[in-house]
């Protein structure tokens, strides 16, 4: 089958932080692609870098004391670190849309979410106040709020934690995106709001045409959403591949671990739930050589004292893996 288009390009993107305590490398050396009409799933556990990588993209992480120490981040074919904010207040909520992960802190409380839709679109779409309200009624029944002239005149604190979710959507898809950013959406949903939440962004994505980047560390939504996935660890990819190879043939030992941490009724009902040892390490003082020896169970003397780098296997330009044990035909 024939490869779309690739609609963003991530290349070597290293995001440093510069603080009293130290160097914070939160993403050193990420390079990914999202292809037209695909969902592409970044994973990790917290403190892995997704979320820097993903404000990395529209250049909101705040300077300083964070810093594009280098790469490139192509959209259409222009690197967006080169533009200006200007030029980049033209492309967030216009070409590229973000869905933050706590609806309430993203939300102004002083304002009604009618209005916070209405001003996207009006500084997007040359829209007036009256047509702009038009959109905003639209969209809020599109993302399934009941009474959605009654909810525009309402404020955050008056909606519950998912409709909360579903105007931060609305609000997002309103200028139809070509790119759909979505930071941990369905965080602290409970499951029947997340099951919709994630039915309405394929739909939307379908109807749209869109591209989606899928933060999360839930890897049941990465099953139900993805087509390709990104593994993150200590603020580098470790693997990547298509969602079925992910699933049914991870390379790397931290990938395996979070499959294996999902809890199955397979077996002993009461078996322990297993879990990776250990914690993610601080990003002031990585682990010299792999980032993931210290946990890792099949760690060996070079794992400790050299990092592997991020290498195509199975021939495919988007399979790729980083772990030694692959480089020496370890088979785990």
């Amino acid at each position: 089958m024939e490869k779309k288009e690739k609609m963003l390009e991530v290349k070597d993107l290293r995001t440093h932080f510069y603080t009293h305590d130290g160097l914070v490398p939160a993403v050193d050396g990420v390079s990914f692609n999202i292809r037209k009409g695909e969902t592409l799933c970044i994973v990790g556990e917290s403190g892995s870098g997704k979320s820097v990588t993903a404000m990395s993209v529209l250049k909101l992480v705040p300077i300083p004391p964070g810093k594009y120490v280098s790469g490139e981040v192509i959209f259409n074919g222009e690197d967006l670190l080169k533009k200006s904010n200007e030029e980049m207040r033209k492309i967030r909520g216009n070409d590229i849309a973000m869905i933050f992960q706590e609806p309430m802190t993203s939300l102004n409380p002083v304002f009604t979410v009618g209005n916070q839709i209405c001003e996207t679109v009006m500084l997007h779409q040359g829209l007036n106040k009256g047509e702009a309200m038009k959109v905003a009624v639209e969209m809020l029944r599109k993302v399934g709020i009941p009474s959605p002239e009654k909810r525009v005149k309402e404020y955050p604190h008056q909606l519950s934690g998912g409709m909360r979710q579903r105007v931060m959507i609305a609000m997002a898809l309103s200028c139809n995106p070509t790119l759909l950013i979505a930071d941990e959406p369905t965080t602290a949903l409970d499951v029947t709001i997340q099951a919709q939440i994630l039915d309405l962004m394929r739909k939307m994505k379908k109807e749209t045409h869109s591209s989606i980047m899928f933060i999360t560390h839930d890897l049941g939504v990465v099953a139900e959403m993805a087509d390709r996935v990104v593994v993150m660890y200590g603020g580098k990819i470790v693997e990547e591949g298509s969602v079925e190879e992910i699933f049914n043939d991870a390379k790397h030992p931290y990938t395996k671990g979070l499959l294996k941490s999902i809890p199955t009724l397979k077996g002993k009902r009461k078996e322990d739930l297993y879990v990776i040892e250990g914690m993610v390490p601080s990003m002031y003082k990585l682990p010299r050589g792999c980032k993931f020896n210290p946990r890792c169970e099949y760690a060996m003397d070079i794992c400790k004292n050299k990092e592997p780098s991020l290498k195509v296997i199975d021939n495919d330009e988007e399979r790729k893996c980083a772990c030694w044990l692959l480089e020496k035909g370890d088979v785990l």
